[in-house]
């Protein structure tokens, strides 16, 4: 553990020079892009090129109808925002991370300059300080862009830590560890202050992740390990003293699960009899009294006391013990008194009510005495009403979710184990339950994260209306609940169940006056059928909430063993990809482009095939979703960019390449690197590669997909759209970007003789080529007949089977020349 701690601290140094580094070389570089005469630099000499890592750490910001957005996030500020979302207002995003891009921003485009600003934010009790570089550009399209540069400067600190280490007393956390037979044999320090460091008069240094067993302090003592192991598993702890040397240590210890909390005081004054009575009494700044063995009336109390508990003195001592005890410990009070021996200390803490009625925690120390001829006690109290509830919320918080106060995963993995093992015991089932809520997305996206917090907490309420008893409703992240039917839930009860829960999480959110909607899916299962643990039911529940949200939402479903085969089928098809790419099972076919007037091949398009070695050829529809959901699309495209340019390299000079991108591949931001690349290996003229995109390249991230292909435009290359005519806004993406070539879906060229409304889109299509002076291309001819209609209406390329269909790249060459043959003969 030392080690792994001084590697972090070494990197997290390194961190920091790069980053105190990087702000003198934006500046700079800011600097020296502008150009005379000009106020600002333009936006592409600063923020495109080579910034490296750097490009990670920059949010793009834009103005938009008034309203500042971030329109392009680095994956370390998507860390940093906690959001990974595009073209969206900074009011949407953590008010700190937004009040601190505000300012910079501001700051920026109001002198025309750099402007270095710092954000200070808490995470999870961590303080973290970071670096907020703004940098005003000026932007093509009208307006300024301001890119902003973030990274932590500064090193973490913790709240809780920080609290901690400022007490004088102790405080540390032990860890059991257990032996082969699974019971607690030895203890690991893994958290201490500097207050227990001094108590146990050894360095933090050296008891920190030290074992108990490993000796030199008072807690090694094996009857100190014996009182400790005891508390491992059995409740919530309890205290007890223990003497070290001429000293008396006082253990408070709190149990959650395996882990021990403790609280050590030093009591070794109260102990001490030599001290003079009225020193230790009158002038102690701890509430003390004496009290009369028999009547229990209150003999003297001093300052502390009066002070501490509100009473008068006059007041005090006319009252007795009892007054200041609630009435449901009166006779715990009473047992406890008739074992008083000459000596007497907390076997647990006491409630005492103040003058004011409010019920303090103590723990009491006290010892026989004489005081003015009569038997009494002298006792000392010491106050731990703030411990226990720093001790309370720290193990509520422990199990339960911040936002919404749900019990939590780890939480809900226990009540589901425990639900388990009674119904293993008594034969009952236990329904297990994923919550998913439909159309979330869209209410964080619409009114953004703060509208959509409130509204977890409004379904948290509406759970635990419906979820009582034995049974437990959880939150396990983001708007994924979970639940447990403990009191043996048949599948009827559960359905019923379920489509309640369905219409009470349905019915209308008012806040603030907005009436919000959202809806529910839910996935079942049952034990012992569907799994006798909770991961097999959790994992099973899940997949039959994937069914449920498959089939629309709004809908419960119980799992099925086909769920499981699908899933499994799934994971099979990732780790086959995986070593697909790694032992070379894929590989190109080339369709011939065919440009109808000159009546020969001017292009072939790349397709991906997989050569499965058990399977044979798999459908590109089946493993190109997988690929990108797994992130293997991006080596996986590199690699079709490098082979398609080599192998052109073998054709006619004037016959071009064309290679269809993922929109995945845009996210990578590697995109424009991958195309040089593949061009300078292979030697071809970019004018011969032509990259094909789809509209979804336009759906997010639009600002900075239009800046790529931009970059890949001033290189040479061809930019072609795929599957036009079938988006939504196709027309648009015209206006946004001077497309090389649109292509006609097959969908209209199929129809084409047989309906004139695709002959009237064709012709749509290709009369706006023919004004923009964009070719365009039609997919999927099959039939001389569609051909005469797509010569007729003007169109430039086409492909199809009616000329081939893909072929292996060794099949190239000649059907190249059986086409120039074919050609020569009909002229």
């Amino acid at each position: 553990m030392h080690m792994a701690n001084k590697k972090s601290a070494k990197t997290s140094a390194k961190f920091s020079s790069e980053m105190f580094a990087d702000v003198p070389v934006l500046q700079r570089k800011w600097q020296a892009a502008v150009r005379p005469g000009e106020k600002l630099p333009h936006y592409e000499d600063v923020m495109l090129g080579s910034l490296g890592r750097l490009a990670d750490h920059i949010v793009l910001l834009r103005e938009v109808d008034g309203v500042l957005c971030a329109s392009h996030t680095g994956r370390y500020v998507q860390t940093w925002l906690n959001d990974e979302r595009w073209d969206i207002p900074l009011s949407a995003l953590p008010p700190d991370c937004a009040t601190a891009l505000t300012e910079a921003a501001a700051n920026a485009r109001a002198n025309c300059r750099p402007y270095l600003a710092s954000a200070h934010c808490v995470r999870d009790g961590l303080v973290r300080t970071f670096d907020v570089l703004a940098l005003p550009t000026r932007s093509r399209w009208g307006g300024i862009l301001v890119g902003v540069y973030v990274n932590e400067c500064n090193a973490q600190y913790n709240l809780l830590d920080t609290i901690f280490s400022a007490t004088d007393e102790g405080v540390l956390s032990l860890a059991a560890i257990r032996d082969a037979q699974g019971e607690p044999a030895d203890f690991q320090v893994v958290h201490l202050n500097q207050g227990a460091a001094r108590l146990l008069m050894q360095p933090a240094t050296e008891l920190l992740w030290r074992r108990l067993s490993a000796g030199g302090n008072p807690l090694a003592a094996p009857a100190v390990m014996n009182r400790l192991r005891g508390f491992v598993g059995s409740g919530p702890g309890g205290q007890f003293e223990i003497d070290s040397g001429d000293r008396c240590l006082r253990l408070g210890v709190t149990a959650f699960s395996d882990m021990l909390s403790l609280t050590v005081t030093d009591v070794t004054a109260l102990k001490q009899r030599e001290v003079s009575f009225r020193l230790l009494f009158e002038n102690n700044p701890m509430p003390m009294w004496v009290f009369d063995a028999g009547t229990m009336e209150f003999l003297s109390v001093n300052d502390a006391a009066v002070q501490h508990y509100g009473y008068s003195r006059e007041r005090f001592l006319g009252m007795t013990l009892r007054e200041i005890w609630p009435v449901d410990e009166w006779n715990v009070h009473s047992a406890a008194l008739r074992e008083i021996g000459d000596v007497y200390q907390s076997s647990r803490d006491w409630r005492h009510i103040r003058a004011d009625g409010t019920e303090i925690h103590v723990l009491t120390f006290g010892r026989k005495v004489a005081f003015e001829g009569r038997d009494g006690y002298l006792v000392a109290v010491v106050d731990i009403t703030e411990r226990r509830a720093a001790e309370a919320r720290i193990a509520h918080m422990a199990h339960h979710d911040g936002l919404t106060n749900l019990p939590n995963r780890d939480f809900y993995q226990q009540r589901l184990g425990e639900a388990l093992e009674r119904g293993r015991s008594g034969n009952k089932r236990v329904a297990v339950m994923c919550v998913d809520l439909d159309l979330f997305k869209n209410v964080n996206d619409s009114f953004g994260h703060p509208m959509g917090d409130r509204l977890l907490k409004l379904v948290a309420e509406r759970l635990r209306e419906a979820v009582r008893d034995d049974n437990v409703a959880a939150r396990l992240g983001g708007d994924e609940f979970a639940i447990v039917l403990a009191a043996d839930a048949s599948p009827n009860e559960a359905s019923a169940f379920a489509e309640r829960l369905i219409d009470a999480l349905s019915a209308p959110y008012n806040i603030d006056g907005l009436e919000v909607v959202v809806g529910a899916s839910i996935g079942i299962a049952l034990s012992p059928g569907d799994g006798t643990s909770s991961e097999e039911l959790m994992r099973n529940a899940d997949m039959a909430l994937y069914r449920a949200k498959a089939e629309g939402g709004g809908v419960h479903h119980f799992f099925e063993p086909e769920m499981d085969q699908q899933a499994q089928k799934r994971r099979d098809m990732e780790r086959d990809l995986r070593v697909a790419f790694n032992n070379g099972e894929f590989e190109l076919h080339y369709q011939p482009l065919v440009d109808i007037a000159a009546d020969r091949i001017s292009g072939f398009e790349s397709l991906l095939r997989w050569r499965h070695p058990q399977k044979g050829m798999v459908s590109p529809a089946e493993f190109i979703p997988v690929a990108e959901d797994i992130g293997l699309i991006v080596a996986l495209g590199e690699w079709v960019l490098r082979e398609a340019c080599a192998e052109a390299m073998k054709w006619p000079a004037d016959v071009k390449v064309a290679v269809n991108l993922s929109p995945v591949q845009f996210r990578s931001r590697n995109l424009v690197q991958a195309v040089i690349s593949a061009l300078a290996h292979s030697g071809l003229p970019a004018r011969r590669l032509e990259l094909e995109i789809t509209e979804s390249v336009f759906l997010a991230e639009t600002e900075a997909n239009l800046a790529i292909l931009h970059q890949l435009r001033e290189l040479g290359v061809s930019i072609s759209m795929d599957d036009f005519g079938t988006g939504y806004s196709s027309l648009s993406y015209l206006r946004s970007f001077p497309f090389d070539k649109i292509k006609i879906d097959r969908s209209f060229v199929k129809d084409l003789a047989r309906r004139t409304d695709c002959v009237a889109i064709v012709r749509a299509i290709s009369g706006l080529g023919r004004s923009l002076k964009i070719t365009t291309t039609a997919e999927g001819v099959e039939t001389t007949d569609q051909l005469d209609w797509l010569r007729a209406e003007g169109c430039n390329e086409v492909q199809g089977f009616l000329f081939s269909a893909a072929r292996p790249g060794h099949e190239i060459a000649a059907l190249l020349r059986g086409f120039a043959e074919r050609a020569s003969k009909a002229a």
